[in-house]
């Protein structure tokens, strides 16, 4: 197929793309939200509750992430370091994850992410929210409001190669043969110039 025709199938298959979104968007504000305890995580500045990570915002994003030992949730984590600021603007933004608050300090600061993190380790947070099975950690994202009445969780959904949450997966799409078994890694050899 040539270059206009090719190109013009994938713009309608990307309207689809938009219009699925719209109706997903329209979904998504039908929901009925899910009242959640007032978990408490554990930061090197000592405990804090979910009521106090939303600071001065009615919402906020709480990345589950699986910790320093997922390349794939750092790679998550490093595309949210770059948007962070814009995200805090709308909502409180902050990652939990299983690791200890010193890990997490530690590894934070070796990859310059500028967003707050949280540990959940020894909560049933991650449990609850779905996002731990089969003894295991599962990336996502729950997104929570904050009501006179308490906190709701008004959406979440889980994280996978190929997802809307890592622009890269996008980027690899203009590619002929897509991702190509690419597994993200901590870290990339230069090349020389």
């Amino acid at each position: 197929m040539n270059y206009a025709d090719t190109a013009e199938r994938l713009q309608a298959y990307r309207g689809q793309i938009e219009t699925l979104r719209h109706e997903m968007r329209a979904l998504q504000a039908e929901v009925e939200p899910d009242p959640v305890e007032d978990y408490r995580f554990r930061t090197t500045g000592g405990e804090v509750t979910l009521s106090e990570l939303f600071g001065d915002k009615p919402e906020l994003f709480v990345i589950h992430n699986m910790g320093k030992g997922c390349s794939y949730c750092t790679l998550w984590a490093d595309g949210f370091n770059g948007v962070a600021e814009h995200l805090a603007n709308r909502a409180a933004f902050v990652v939990s994850s299983p690791d200890d608050p010193e890990t997490q300090d530690a590894f934070r600061a070796s990859r310059s992410w500028r967003f707050r993190m949280v540990s959940h380790q020894g909560s049933s947070f991650a449990e609850d929210m779905g996002y731990r099975r089969d003894q295991r950690f599962w990336p996502g994202v729950s997104v929570f409001r904050k009501t006179d009445k308490g906190i709701v969780r008004l959406s979440d959904t889980g994280f996978h190669p190929g997802d809307d949450f890592a622009g890269i997966w996008h980027l690899f799409d203009l590619l002929p043969e897509g991702a190509n078994g690419w597994q993200p890694k901590y870290r990339y050899a230069q090349e020389a110039a």
